[in-house]
């Protein structure tokens, strides 16, 4: 369930899959970096373990990554968060996982997973904005993260198939006591039914020219920029250059 400040505006926000390769990773990069364009200081923790997605935006090495985080006592956030560049005047830091199997199979164990939800909780306090990217909703990282978090986006494909999926990731949500306060359909600008926005595909791809959203003005970072202020409760103080763009990338606002 979704906890909210006497405002209406949140702290932390676990962006869930709801089937592989829904684009997960890339929307909590991008939201970040809209967030960082408004001034705030945001965190971004890698709780998809097997895929390890976060990873491919860090360039040179990572020496402690979040399974080290979730498993080792005397590990802290900060030694396992790494600055992220964005062209904007906040600061974006990113906990990318980056582990052989070993790592990856304690950090997904139960005691990895109380540490995960106490880490989660702490940077909201930390933080301003701190956001959780999450696998679909399975195992006890993605549990972890959809209980910590104030608030729960499920991101799915404009497809049938995403569609399938936001219908599971739901009953599996009302499982853990947790829902689904948002959902996204990405690379599309024509959401399905169960879609509460719709972030069209970015013409800019891969994670080396990523990301866009922090200086973007075009129908993608209006559609990032709609999502974040959706999924946290917030006016962006953002700018783009043209009138009404975000209206018209994203029907029935």
């Amino acid at each position: 369930m979704s906890k909210e400040g006497d405002n209406g505006a949140v702290a932390t926000a676990a962006l869930v899959g709801a089937v592989g390769g829904a684009g997960t990773t890339r929307l909590s990069v991008e939201t970040g970096a809209m967030l960082a364009r408004d001034g705030r200081r945001v965190a971004v923790f890698d709780a998809a373990f097997d895929t390890q997605g976060l990873a491919r935006y860090v360039d040179g090495r990572i020496d402690t990554d979040a399974t080290d985080l979730v498993t080792g006592e005397e590990v802290t956030p900060a030694a396992a968060m790494l600055e992220y560049p964005t062209a904007g005047p906040g600061e974006l830091l990113l906990c990318p996982a980056h582990a052989p199997f070993a790592d990856v199979a304690e950090a997904k164990s139960t005691a990895a997973a109380r540490r995960l939800e106490t880490t989660v909780r702490e940077a909201g306090v930390a933080f301003d904005t701190v956001l959780v990217d999450a696998p679909p909703v399975a195992s006890n990282p993605s549990v972890a993260a959809v209980t910590a978090a104030d608030r729960v986006a499920v991101v799915a494909p404009g497809t049938d198939r995403g569609v399938d999926g936001v219908q599971t990731q739901r009953a599996r949500l009302a499982d853990v006591d947790a829902g689904a306060d948002v959902v996204v359909a990405t690379r599309t600008a024509d959401p399905p039914g169960v879609a509460d926005v719709a972030v069209p595909e970015s013409d800019v791809t891969g994670a080396a020219r990523a990301p866009v959203a922090d200086d973007g003005d075009g129908p993608f970072a209006a559609a990032v920029a709609e999502f974040a202020e959706r999924l946290f409760g917030v006016d962006l103080d953002v700018e783009f250059e043209e009138p009404g763009l975000v209206d018209r990338a994203l029907p029935g606002r």
